[in-house]
């Protein structure tokens, strides 16, 4: 598990990073995101720098949708100070929502490393140790690191999978 309140930050960044979301409309079967990333991810087999340059294994907005969710509960707090029951009454949904949230911002965390991971391993003859090793030791951006891999690895043959018969020419 991860905590939450090591990496505290300002109000003014939290509302500037989700002034940057995409607002959602409601939805009764996910009602605690209200935002979503403005990039929508890349299919799976497109090329691995295309899927860093799109933000694809960016940092998650889970994160600052939590943290506004924070936000919010401090400020009905704030608001409703003396009466602690009226705050138990009003809480309760925003109480859900930053819990939900958080559980997304986790698996989402966990998913987007795996994929970094895998698909380094993929592109790169690395095996997925040694590209958790030399990600850890590397102290530049996901794209810097491509470019290092690039020059330090070789790459793997693409496959081209095709179905059926190979054309003629």
């Amino acid at each position: 598990m991860i905590n939450h309140y090591v990496y505290d930050v300002d109000r003014e960044t939290v509302l500037d990073k989700i002034s940057q979301l995409q607002p959602l409309n409601y939805n009764q079967f996910r009602w605690w995101r209200r935002f979503d990333s403005p990039n929508k991810t890349l299919h799976k087999y497109s090329n691995l720098l295309d899927k860093i340059q799109n933000g694809d294994y960016d940092f998650s907005h889970y994160y600052w949708q939590a943290k506004y969710a924070e936000m919010e509960i401090d400020d009905l707090h704030n608001e409703t100070f003396p009466d602690a029951e009226l705050f138990i009454e009003k809480n309760a949904m925003n109480s859900a929502r930053r819990k939900r949230l958080w559980d997304d911002f986790e698996k989402d965390e966990k998913e987007r490393i795996n994929g970094i991971e895998k698909d380094f391993q993929m592109k790169f003859k690395m095996s997925r140790k040694q590209v958790r090793e030399e990600m850890e030791e590397f102290g530049g951006t996901l794209e810097d690191f491509y470019h290092y891999c690039n020059k330090q690895f070789e790459t793997r043959q693409e496959k081209f999978s095709t179905r059926g018969r190979p054309r003629k020419y």
